[in-house]
């Protein structure tokens, strides 16, 4: 991993503190089966495939390493302390960029909401142009989906990436700091996005309509794609995955409840969360590869992702054909 790529994320001490591997999800605990380490955030695929029940019938064991961002995921899939990846398409990009092993296996779509640009109710900003000269917290980290908004609208805006001052903050830190008034703009995404939003903050924009691509990706570790066992029944996950997903896509309430339930988050925002959620699995097709690399070409362009990704060789499409 080079020298970048871990700068921009947890020491592995701090990272095992925010991991938990959780229960098997599967009754069978034979010590001959196949054990799955899933990386998550903030078990947002946990959540799903545990209330959709997915995994019923599952020959494999499935443990959960839970991280609050992309980054130190990324860096456990790494130092080999979860076989996959799951998060939106830039922080993919970047792990790859700082050399972690790994190859998305699967894409994932939606419409973009699940990100955002959160100002303070008194912080004077009621546009984008607005946020030239302003300092602007970007959760999680270097190369995040949100940071690939920021640098987008700003583009959009006429306004160049050097006209705001970033810093990145971990999502937990930022909430604080946010709601204590201590930060007046937050690119941020996903239950961050929406607490900020119940404590009173504005939303900016949203990355709907195209400002992020929508995609997120699946990944497996080169070590376990090159384990027969392993890789098969990370193929037979990834259908029970896209049934899951299309489970809340059809249970909105229910799998806002269970956000409720499992990630103590309230009502309102459970149900912002649901609506916002991916809604299937899906190959890495032409097209797929042809939109990120439009996000990975320009964060090269304004040095975030250095070196570039070629997003059509960092993939393998075996596992869904």
């Amino acid at each position: 991993m080079t020298r970048r790529f871990a700068a921009a994320t947890l020491s592995f001490s701090a990272l095992l503190a925010l991991t938990a591997c959780g229960a098997d999800s599967s009754a069978d605990a034979s010590s001959k089966q196949v054990t799955l380490t899933i990386g998550d955030q903030a078990k947002t695929l946990q959540t799903i495939v545990t209330a959709s029940d997915a995994l019923k019938g599952a020959t494999y064991k499935v443990k959960w390493a839970e991280f609050e961002g992309a980054a130190p995921l990324y860096q456990a899939v790494q130092a080999g302390a979860a076989d996959t990846t799951y998060s939106a398409d830039l922080p993919a990009l970047q792990a790859l960029s700082g050399g972690v092993k790994f190859k998305n296996v699967a894409a994932l779509k939606n419409d973009g909401r699940h990100v955002g640009i959160v100002v303070g109710k008194n912080s004077g900003i009621d546009s984008v142009k607005d946020l030239k000269g302003q300092k602007v917290v970007v959760s999680s980290a270097k190369g995040s989906i949100a940071e690939y908004l920021l640098a987008n609208v700003l583009k959009q805006n006429g306004l160049s990436y050097s006209d705001v001052k970033v810093q990145y903050l971990l999502p937990t830190d930022a909430q604080a700091a946010f709601a204590s008034g201590k930060i007046k703009a937050w690119a941020t995404f996903g239950v961050y996005q929406a607490v900020g939003l119940q404590q009173g903050g504005k939303l900016l924009v949203d990355g709907a309509d195209g400002r992020v691509s929508g995609y997120g990706f699946v990944g497996a570790s080169d070590e376990a794609l090159a384990d027969a066992p392993k890789k098969a029944a990370l193929a037979d996950f990834l259908k029970r995955l896209g049934t899951a997903l299309k489970w809340t896509s059809t249970h909105q309430d229910a799998y806002a409840k269970a956000i409720e339930t499992r990630n103590g988050a309230d009502a309102s925002v459970a149900k912002t969360l649901a609506s916002a959620a991916y809604s299937k699995v899906l190959p890495i097709t032409d097209d797929v590869n042809t939109t990120v690399q439009g996000v990975a070409d320009l964060m090269n362009s304004i040095g975030v992702l250095d070196p570039n990704v070629d997003v059509a060789e960092s993939a393998d499409t075996s596992l869904l054909n």
